[in-house]
């Protein structure tokens, strides 16, 4: 590769790292989920959603089962300002959904925001400046203290605002680019906006932690996050966010390590939908919850549903080999591969097995509203007896006898490998019959 010495680690290690929380498996329980779709989501789109689709995207998020969700940023623009009005003056907040609105620190972008909050019953007021040395000496040419004033200024003006807000009110605090800020200045920072908004226990403050830009390896994210939950001030009555993005490909590891470094909330989209590589993808970290046993207090069951909305709202694509919801992920080509699936559901249902433990398959499919029929096994040359034998099984309900499987198999491979494609269940069928009334002599 060219030119390496034109790079080296953008980010910023604490002074002692502390890898305690590593000793943990997993997260053993959901954090508190916050959808981003509709905001970090959406301004990331080629086409961005109109009212009415974002209204279809806001009910799909509720019935999945979020309890907060980021529903724009008021002022960027007459759509975002007139769908959160639709939400509130047509009473389509569910009363235990809490939505979310950004904002940056500049006075008439927070009154035009809370303009459009006005007569919400559950709102997070979010509101962000960058605080990473690069912003700070390359776009905002500004100071640690004056990067500082200006995220204090921020709280009091909204402190302010507030006051007249008949609603039940949270904030959210976001040090944008955290993972590339001198992480002591990181957390004088956030401290200084807590000691302003004054938390409590009945109006806890979230202090939101993003890899604006992914830039280290995630248990370097991770240490970051574990410092700041150890040295942050009045952490009773602080929620530690986590918001990352995907840069390196690390999203969700990033994610599950931050959560066993003392996270408590997730802010991500359906899918990683988000500006460059996306953002972390919810359906995937909770879905990894759900292989190991741990209720994501999420409904995924209907997956494939899901997907074909979100595709439809968003007019992005979810890809082929994406984890749980990409159409090949549960599928097996290879003999040796369909042997063993073919073989581990005959165990399985046998026994009376109900724990999952399915060779190749990390979930159920059916869990996820998805069949075993044309997922699980397909045919093309590459396959074996154990494969055309599920799908004659499925499609038939009879096997192949026994003494006919490897030769019908390598029948049909010919065939695939002749046609250079896969073979369909029908054609697959037709050749069987074909094959069984000639006694295997085809």
């Amino acid at each position: 590769m060219k030119n390496i010495e034109k790079y080296k680690p953008q980010y910023f290690k604490p002074v002692v790292m502390n890898f305690d929380w590593i000793n943990q498996d997993f997260p053993t329980k959901a954090p508190i989920w916050c959808s981003v779709d509709l905001r970090d989501g959406n301004q990331a789109l080629i086409n961005p959603m109109n009212i009415e689709t974002k209204i279809k995207y806001f009910k799909m998020l509720v019935a999945i089962g979020f309890k907060f969700i980021e529903v724009g940023f008021p002022a960027a623009s007459n759509t975002e300002f007139n769908f959160i009005r639709k939400l509130i003056d047509e009473n389509l907040i569910p009363d235990d959904v809490t939505i979310q609105v950004l904002t940056q620190i500049r006075t008439h972008i927070i009154e035009k925001t809370f303009e459009s909050i006005k007569g919400a019953k559950n709102v997070i007021f979010h509101f962000y400046n960058s605080t990473s040395k690069v912003q700070r000496e390359q776009v905002f040419k500004k100071s640690k203290e004056e990067i500082k004033e200006l995220a204090v200024n921020g709280a009091k003006l909204i402190k302010k605002n507030a006051e007249n807000f008949a609603g039940n009110l949270r904030f959210e605090y976001t040090p944008e680019s955290f993972s590339g800020t001198e992480i002591d200045y990181a957390l004088e920072v956030c401290n200084a906006v807590i000691k302003e908004i004054k938390p409590s226990e009945k109006q806890k403050i979230i202090i939101n932690l993003p890899s604006t830009v992914e830039n280290a390896m995630p248990h370097v994210f991770a240490s970051q996050i574990n410092y700041m939950c150890s040295h942050i001030d009045s952490r009773e009555f602080v929620e530690i966010s986590v918001h990352p993005h995907n840069d390196r490909g690390c999203s969700i590891a990033t994610a599950e390590m931050a959560l066993l470094a003392g996270a408590d909330r997730i802010e991500g989209t359906l899918f990683g939908n988000g500006e460059r590589t996306g953002n972390l993808d919810i359906v995937v970290l909770a879905l990894n919850m759900y292989s190991l046993g741990v209720d994501p207090n999420l409904n995924f069951n209907n997956l494939m549903d899901i997907k074909s909305k979100y595709e439809e709202y968003t007019e992005m694509k979810v890809g082929l080999r994406h984890p749980y919801a990409g159409e090949l992920v549960f599928t097996a080509f290879s003999g040796s591969h369909q042997d063993a699936i073919s073989k581990g559901l005959e165990y399985k249902e046998k026994l009376d097995i109900n724990e999952w433990n399915v060779p190749y398959i990390p979930v159920d499919p059916h869990d996820l509203g998805r069949e075993y029929d044309g997922n699980l096994i397909r045919i093309n040359s590459q396959s074996g007896k154990g494969g055309v034998n599920f799908v004659i099984k499925q499609a038939l309900k009879k096997e192949i006898p026994e003494n006919l499987r490897e030769q019908f198999s390598y029948h049909i491979k010919i065939i695939s490998d002749t046609k250079k494609r896969e073979l369909s269940t029908a054609e697959i069928c037709n050749e069987y019959v074909h094959f069984i009334t000639t006694q295997g002599k085809c």
